[in-house]
């Protein structure tokens, strides 16, 4: 038999702390994570508000609130407001992704719906009202619903459009989804509109297969059925200011010689300057496509000035790629001119763009590494970089030593970097305690990296250093915690001396987990790890094996850490294409069936699992 509330509430002691029962302060009920579900599955309509204790908008909104209660309260049938402490019903704050204060929400069967209004007990009171009719119907999504049968007729015709395709139970997906949405509605005002649009990949696996969908969310832009890259924010705001930036042309119009004067003297990076004869010029409209595909990584500009065309001394139909004056040298031309012909297309464009993108010698550091500085090999010169007024001319005396090196290396990238940017690479290198200004090291491929053994450096000293790496003759420096003693436990401690020897031993299979020793998922998998250790302790090919990737350096390029635990599979035979452990639980039996699914010999028989 049931009980009702007030009954079961009789029968139990009276108990302040019970966190379940529902009280009320000034006619405003309060929830938490306790009570909330029971006391608003039945209920057609309830207003909500999420705030914190400190917040001094809460506390000024709080009397008009409180009006609004009674209000409610008096409506026929009567609708309950409630109020919720966000800092302490944390699990309620994030499944209605609360992120400020108050943030005021409309709980409709279940579902909520965004209040953005006013805080006034008149727009607050309308709007539930209008909620709570038995008639309403949410709003419709403003986020397109695309599948096979209507992707192309809708990506093909729009000049740009994001797409993002996604798994119903991924859970940054629906993390996202809110967002999204709130972006799609603000982009769908604005004229031209930008379209945003949604693609089940589970459902629609032909699409997903079409564009390369491995994980989810994937984001795409498209513009006129050409699909881009999304490297965009993943919030409301920064979705919509990045697809206004990105619905706008790559390049943008320079007009002044000045400018141009100002790229040169105080610029930073590559500067790119299509020159057109107009906006119709064919050639014109072929560099704005090209330009798009390296947008996110390059300035772009074009101008349709006699002008700067005089000062490039170059005419209409030509593309520049230059450096700012601080990275010329003698050794290397001014300007990289591309023409344009009647054959050229956007792929030349762009190997022009990439090809001189950097100078002989540039500048490398933590803003521009990644985008500029990732191939490898780089030979990098450490010391006090600053091109500023007052350090520009030490700055450039050692740059021109690397310069005479670099001209006759040209398979080889050469920058310079400022060593307080990058005290922990130079301590990884061992050359923390040199006792030389200027340092330098090799970044190879693999992870790999040299450092020059500290004298007073000089052009010669260099080049036999950049020498004796192409002969081969250098040995890499690996990040290493002392090799263990006695390495006897079911679990084999790697280390970064180690992992050629154990992980790439082509006589055994090796399961290899690598872990942080600050990372809470490793901790709670430390048991079992060393229960499978044990459970194919008798294996005489098999080794399971850690390692702490904060410590030791990953001496190939095949085993990716990005995140921890990371678990990889190497088979002996296939040491360069392990396989990674993913989407299952990490225990025991996942584990378990992941090695025996993989393993190239066992001895057993697979009837223990």
């Amino acid at each position: 038999e049931s009980v009702t509330k007030e009954e079961a509430d009789e029968d139990e002691d009276e108990d302040d702390d019970d966190d379940s029962e529902v009280k009320e302060e000034n006619g405003v009920l309060i929830l938490n994570d306790a009570n909330f579900d029971t006391f608003t599955a039945d209920k057609d309509t309830v207003l909500l508000e999420f705030y914190a204790p400190w917040c001094g908008h809460c506390k000024q909104f709080a009397p008009e609130y409180e009006k609004i209660a009674k209000t409610l309260k008096e409506n026929d049938p009567p609708i309950p407001v409630a109020k919720i402490d966000a800092t302490a019903a944390t699990s309620l704050a994030s499944r209605f992704d609360v992120s400020g204060y108050p943030t005021i929400k409309v709980l409709k069967k279940g579902q909520p719906v965004d209040y953005d209004g006013a805080r006034t007990e008149d727009a607050i009171v309308a709007k539930i009202k209008e909620i709570s009719d038995p008639n309403w119907t949410p709003p419709p999504e403003a986020t397109l619903v695309l599948t096979q049968d209507n992707f192309d007729e809708v990506v093909n015709g729009a000049d740009i459009i994001l797409v993002e395709f996604y798994a119903p139970w991924c859970g940054h997906c629906k993390r996202l989804a809110p967002e999204y949405e709130k972006a799609a509605q603000e982009l769908s005002k604005r004229t031209p509109a930008i379209h945003l649009a949604k693609v089940d990949a589970t459902a629609e696996t032909e699409l997903a297969k079409k564009f390369d969908v491995t994980g989810y969310p994937t984001l795409k832009i498209f513009r006129k059925g050409k699909p881009y890259d999304y490297n965009g924010p993943r919030e409301k705001y920064g979705i919509v200011d990045y697809m206004i930036e990105q619905a706008g042309p790559p390049s943008k119009q320079i007009q002044a010689t000045k400018q141009v004067q100002e790229f040169l003297k105080d610029g930073d990076d590559v500067i790119i300057i299509g020159v057109f004869s107009g906006d119709m010029d064919k050639k014109y409209q072929l560099y704005q496509e090209a330009a798009n595909g390296l947008r996110e990584d390059y300035k772009f500009h074009h101008t349709f000035s006699n002008e700067i065309a005089k000062l490039l001394k170059v005419s209409p139909g030509k593309l520049v790629v230059m450096q700012p004056e601080k990275f010329q040298s003698k050794h290397e031309p001014k300007m990289h001119v591309l023409d344009f012909k009647d054959s050229t297309d956007g792929s030349e464009i762009k190997e022009h763009v990439l090809k001189y993108a950097l100078p002989l010698v540039g500048h490398r550091k933590p803003s521009n590494e990644a985008k500029r500085y990732s191939k490898r090999p780089l030979v990098v010169i450490y010391y006090t970089v600053d091109f500023g007024f007052d350090y520009r001319v030490a700055t450039q005396y050692w740059r021109s030593k690397v310069l005479e090196v670099a001209k006759d290396f040209p398979e080889y990238i050469f920058a310079v970097s400022d060593e307080e940017d990058y005290s922990s690479e130079i301590k990884d290198l061992g050359l923390i305690e040199s006792g030389e200004d200027v340092n330098a090291a090799i970044l190879d491929e693999g992870g790999k990296k040299y450092a020059m053994e500290p004298e007073e450096f000089d052009s010669d000293v260099l080049r036999q250093f950049v020498l004796a790496f192409k002969k081969g003759k250098l040995k890499p420096i690996v990040k290493s915690q002392p090799v263990p003693k006695n390495n006897k436990g079911p679990v084999k401690v790697v280390v970064g001396k180690t992992f050629d020897a154990i992980v790439m031993d082509p006589k055994n299979d090796v399961l290899i987990e690598f872990y942080a020793p600050w990372c809470g998922h490793c901790k709670k998998l430390e048991p079992v790890y060393t229960e499978l250790g044990k459970k194919y302790r008798n294996e005489k090919n098999l080794v399971i094996a850690k390692m702490d990737a904060t410590a030791n350096d990953v001496t190939s390029d095949y085993y990716k850490v990005e995140g921890f635990p990371t678990i990889y599979f190497a088979p002996r035979d296939k040491k360069n294409n392990p396989i990674k452990f993913e989407g299952g639980d990490r225990d025991l039996e996942h584990l378990s069936k992941f090695i025996e699914e993989h393993a190239t010999k066992l001895s057993r028989t697979k009837e223990e699992l």
